[in-house]
């Protein structure tokens, strides 16, 4: 057999059971024994956050059913808009995980109903974040300019608001790093670089959210430019805007795995293979599920182990992700 096996290209490393459960709870919902509470769904909340910064993907997709069915019951429940917010971003949170790995339908469903809830609130900050998880959905649809006008009506209604809150100036620029992501999906050089430069003129300005440890900063718009420019196919552009960002100006585990694994694109896109391992050694240290649980950076993995198995790096690569699989002996 071929020794894509010793990391298997194909399949989760999710637990299947906690995926159908999941799937289970959007169709039909979860049994509760007791109302839904808004302070305990936002503290649920808070916890679930906390997982998917942390990179703890699979307890983070085991608290998804009870999480979603509670929030959207209290939502029909209390139909104001707090607690509208409360169950988007229950559902953006979802879209984001189930996005990570790879759970398209689902995250299409969760997307969308984000969408629903996040209008009924009446809140830009919420109708923006909804609509950033639905351009991320529409992008693995290859529906990138679908997902690039719900990006840049999600900014003209963030702009209407004067971007007086922290909050709303924190999500303003935020989407206009998806955006510029879109436009180099889109192809489009000019916009994107033209876009990730407006961001991040715009987050050298940004106030410090009151009560939130985690937020959007330069070092963010940092990390999407290096992912503006490799997908743009410019890896040397891309390394060089990340070559003065260090892990230690983002602030979970999450993001710093992210910024290392786009890096690990740029270098693989620039044919450097031990480099391509020691990034993706970097973002395993900080977050493995970032290495093990995306099938696009599982499969640069696979590749460096099928095309480079003696290069430094890749041998611990493969340890370091290979233990969640099989390896079977070549026919």
């Amino acid at each position: 057999m071929h020794r894509r096996t010793l990391l298997s290209a194909v399949g989760l490393a999710i637990p299947a059971h906690l995926l159908a459960k999941l799937d289970d709870a959007l169709a039909v919902g979860l049994a509760s024994p007791t109302p839904p509470d808004l302070s305990r769904i936002t503290a649920r909340l808070t916890q679930a956050r906390a997982r998917y910064d942390m990179g703890d993907l699979t307890r983070l997709i085991a608290d998804l059913p009870e999480l979603l069915t509670n929030a959207h019951e209290a939502a029909d429940l209390h139909p104001r808009p707090d607690a509208y917010t409360l169950a988007a971003s229950c559902y953006d949170l979802a879209t984001l995980a189930l996005n990570k790995i790879g759970g398209h339908q689902a995250s299409r469903i969760t997307a969308d109903r984000a969408t629903m809830l996040a209008k009924l609130s009446g809140s830009p900050v919420s109708m923006a974040s909804s609509a950033r998880c639905l351009g991320i959905v529409l992008r693995q649809e290859g529906r990138e300019a679908v997902a690039d006008q719900v990006t840049l009506r999600a900014i003209e209604l963030l702009e209407s608001t004067g971007l007086t809150q922290p909050a709303e100036a924190a999500t303003y620029v935020q989407m206009l790093c998806a955006s510029a992501y879109n436009s180099a999906r889109l192809g489009d050089r000019g916009r994107a670089l033209s876009m990730i430069r407006e961001a991040s003129q715009a987050a050298a300005h940004l106030p410090a959210i009151p009560g939130q440890r985690h937020t959007f900063s330069s070092a963010h718009v940092a990390g999407y430019t290096v992912s503006v420019h490799w997908r743009l196919g410019d890896a040397g552009a891309a390394l060089h805007a990340g070559r003065d960002l260090h892990s230690s100006q983002l602030p979970t585990p999450e993001r710093r795995g992210r910024l290392h694994t786009d890096l690990a694109r740029a270098w693989w896109q620039w044919g450097k293979p031990e480099q391509t391992a020691s990034a993706l050694l970097a973002a395993y240290r900080h977050a493995p599920s970032e290495v093990r649980d995306r099938p696009a950076i599982r499969q640069i993995a696979v590749e460096l182990a099928e095309r480079h198995p003696r290069v430094a790096g890749v041998p611990e690569l493969t340890l370091a992700v290979g233990h969640r699989y099989r390896s079977r002996p070549s026919a």
